[in-house]
């Protein structure tokens, strides 16, 4: 994205120092006859680093340290190694440490203890499951895993905040995302990590994959590509295709968004979103944030404000042009925040000024989304800003597509749904803000890891699919 462009300033974007965080934990084992634990404990929040934890070993002491960079980390290290009393350090990165040998394996439900259960569970008694399947293809959802079976698809083209990386090293992301399916949503997760760069070739393996999941979830895939694909899968198959940079960030937006609103006492139909990028996800906010009868939606990509002006758009983007910007607003990210009563940041870190947020609307909501460092960081929000949200867990609000999409699919699978339609993911929305009775400024939306989250979600969903007429009659022979 080139922020310059979209941001209509000729400074580059301010560098924000972040907090601490384990994602650049460093595990210590820290010697020496005179090893103070206290002394160090000082020394590394001196730093700016934090010690999560500290335990005292034979000859020195093992030491936990969340970092905010690997800046930080060789800092920490540099540090300790000239700390009077200290003999040696030993480093480790704990995220790398965590991932040696991957995140996810595969286990039986059915153990083998003998022939009688090898000869049930494989030749010759799987056979007779298999005719049974070939005869009656509607019982593959009772007599194998399909029923509660997902595929995260990828091509590794827009990798987090890191590109087009590749399918091999989108893998850790993806067995990541399986982890959680599993963790928050009891879903069975198979990273799909395809080379398959072009449009075609992911439709084509979507395609072929399909009669061994019950949905597709794709993962990481660059726009404009992931709107053709997810549409053409749904075209061709009836499972779920669910992008989640797209439809998890937008019910996890709306669903802040809706008690937000509440928070400062004014109606959905009252409000003017400003929404700075406009990539898989903004694109998905927009149209959600349309459904639930937004007033007026600005949208701004790396060229500017999306207005009557731009010629030959990607429908995508042409969507705001035609259904948003009512005043027919130009410029760029400035322009577009400037009276506006909410802003939403998808683009990148750093590139909002605090006197473009202090020209927005009284009692304005900001969600700085960019991750790790938001567009513009909690701290520097000028006094006209009543809710902030970011995508860290280190603030209050996070938006965190964890609260989605495991209780989507797990909906979804429930009843056996064919689609997942916009009313699937504002019935999504809708339940999840409706799990904080009473929003506050610093809780507009649940946590990560409060009970039920998933649950909630998914019952929602299950009784909307139902509702539309997208659930089938479960399998009961």
């Amino acid at each position: 994205m080139n922020l310059q462009a979209e941001t209509s300033h000729d400074k580059a974007p301010t560098p924000r120092r972040t907090r601490p965080t384990t994602g650049y934990a460093l595990s210590l084992v820290v010697t020496g006859d005179a090893v103070d634990g206290a002394q160090i404990s000082a020394a590394i929040a001196e730093i700016g680093a934090e010690v999560r934890s500290s335990a005292p070993i034979d000859g020195g002491l093992e030491v936990f340290v969340a970092c905010s960079g690997m800046a930080q980390q060789s800092e920490v290290l540099e540090m300790l190694g000239n700390l009077s009393g200290v003999d040696s350090v030993c480093s480790s990165d704990t995220t790398f440490d965590l991932h040696v040998g991957g995140k996810i394996v595969v286990s039986p439900r059915t153990a083998l203890v003998g022939p009688d259960e090898l000869a049930m569970a494989y030749t010759p008694g799987v056979g007779r499951v298999s005719t049974h399947i070939a005869q009656e293809p509607s019982s593959v959802w009772r007599f194998t895993g399909r029923s509660n079976a997902v595929a995260v698809l990828s091509n590794g083209t827009a990798v987090l905040g890191l590109g087009d990386i590749g399918p091999e090293a989108a893998m850790p992301v993806m067995e990541g995302k399986a982890v959680l399916f599993k963790q928050f949503g009891g879903v069975d997760a198979y990273p799909v990590c395809v080379n398959a760069p072009t449009v075609e070739e992911v439709v084509a393996v979507g395609a072929a994959i399909a009669p061994t999941f019950g949905g597709i979830n794709l993962e990481d895939i660059k726009a404009p590509e992931c709107f053709e694909i997810e549409e053409r899968l749904q075209e061709m198959l009836d499972i779920p295709i669910f992008h989640d940079d797209q439809h998890g960030t937008a019910i996890v937006v709306v669903a802040a968004l809706l008690n937000a609103a509440k928070v400062i006492g004014r109606s959905m139909s009252e409000l003017t979103v400003a929404i700075v990028g406009t990539g898989a996800a903004g694109v998905a906010c927009a149209h959600l944030l349309a459904e639930i009868g937004v007033g007026d939606i600005i949208g701004v990509d790396s060229r500017g404000i999306l207005d009557s002006s731009r010629e030959g758009l990607h429908p995508s983007k042409q969507w705001f042009v035609d259904n948003g910007n009512k005043s027919d607003k130009s410029g760029g990210a400035r322009e577009a925040i400037e009276g506006a009563d909410v802003l939403i940041g998808l683009s990148g870190p750093g590139i909002i000024e605090p006197e473009w947020v202090a020209s927005m609307g009284d009692d304005a909501i900001v969600f700085a989304l960019a991750n790790p460092v938001p567009e513009i960081m909690p701290e520097l929000m000028p006094d006209n800003v009543a809710v902030v949200a970011t995508g860290r867990s280190d603030y209050p609000n996070q938006i965190n597509n964890v609260l989605a999409f495991p209780g989507v699919f797990r909906g979804l699978l429930d009843v056996r749904a064919t689609n997942a339609s916009m009313g699937v993911k504002r019935a999504a929305a809708e339940a999840l803000a409706a799990m904080v009775a009473r929003p506050t400024a610093e809780r507009v939306i649940p946590g990560a890891f409060e009970d039920g989250v998933a649950d909630i979600v998914a019952r929602s969903v299950s009784a909307q699919a139902r509702a539309e007429g997208l659930a089938r009659e479960a399998i009961t022979g």
